[in-house]
């Protein structure tokens, strides 16, 4: 199945695009999916392609976006109600307004309103991309991979709790099923939860064997046989979280839209080579990334 929306031309970045939607439509709350569209992406890539190159999910974005409007409105000559801006806003409650504008700012809306501080600036601010970029090769093309049956431990992972997915590898290494298990390629599965979200399923896991019943305790996956665009890191040390997140905003955030290949609504895998070492510099990583044909 395609992502939602029309082609991007290849001559309009189509995370710039969106970015630029959210901009000019601050006078009407937009949906993830709306945003997506506009970049011509599903929900699920658009949320992981978007917090890559921009630090940020669209939401928090938006809600940022409409915040700074806020506060210029706060400060103009003719101020709105309080209950009135927050419902511009996209909020519900005055509550919940004053609550995220403190946040977002230090004060409260009326102590800012009677010049607490200054108007913040036009828009909130966005990564300047200067960090270090990792080495990457990329595929010249997409390639036909066979069909995989994996077996592990999933959890669901929203933006701001993907810190927690190393820790899902020590539990599935720690798992008794896996006692005897003498190594072999292993795989980080990440699947869309529903058609809305920007939310992933991730899978630590194995491969098996076809035919084979879930180990107690696993739970397992089967990936037909479809074409990948893969990208390839080699480690250059022991930190290996602060690489792989480097490695994925590059590959979400700058190489992916930049292809213009549609991207196939389907897993994309982490594939870490048999006697994988985190430790060693030297060690490689590959992202396979489904594309349609």
């Amino acid at each position: 199945m395609n992502d939602v929306g029309a082609p991007p031309s290849p001559s309009v970045d189509p995370l710039e695009r969106a970015r630029l939607r959210m901009t000019g439509d601050l006078g009407r709350a937009l949906s993830l999916a709306d945003c997506a569209a506009a970049a011509g992406l599903s929900p699920y890539h658009f949320s992981r392609q978007f917090a890559a190159r921009y630090g940020t999910s669209p939401i928090a974005y938006a809600r940022s976006l409409r915040l700074h409007a806020a506060a210029e409105r706060l400060a103009s000559q003719t101020p709105p109600r309080l209950i009135d801006l927050a419902l511009d806003c996209g909020f519900d409650t005055q509550e919940g307004f004053t609550r995220a504008f403190a946040r977002a700012f230090g004060v409260t809306p009326g102590r800012f309103q009677r010049g607490a501080r200054p108007v913040p600036s036009e828009s909130p601010p966005m990564p300047s991309g200067l960090d270090a970029l990792p080495t990457l090769i990329q595929a010249d093309g997409p390639e036909r991979m066979p069909a995989l049956r994996i077996a592990g431990l999933s959890q669901i992972f929203e933006e701001a709790t993907k810190a927690g997915i190393p820790a899902l590898w020590g539990r599935l290494f720690a798992h008794p099923a896996l006692a005897g298990w003498t190594g072999g390629q292993t795989f980080g599965v990440c699947a869309a939860i529903g058609e809305g979200s920007g939310d992933m399923r991730y899978m630590a896991g194995l491969e098996a064997a076809g035919g084979e019943p879930a180990p107690p305790g696993l739970e397992f996956i089967e990936l037909p046989s479809r074409d990948y665009l893969i990208f390839t890191l080699e480690t250059q040390g022991p930190d290996l979280h602060a690489q792989m997140q480097a490695a994925a905003r590059e590959i979400w955030g700058q190489r992916l839209p930049r292809t213009g290949l549609r991207l196939a609504r389907a897993p994309d895998l982490e594939v870490y080579p048999p006697g994988f070492d985190p430790s060693r510099a030297g060690a490689t990583i590959a992202w396979w990334i489904p594309v349609e044909p």
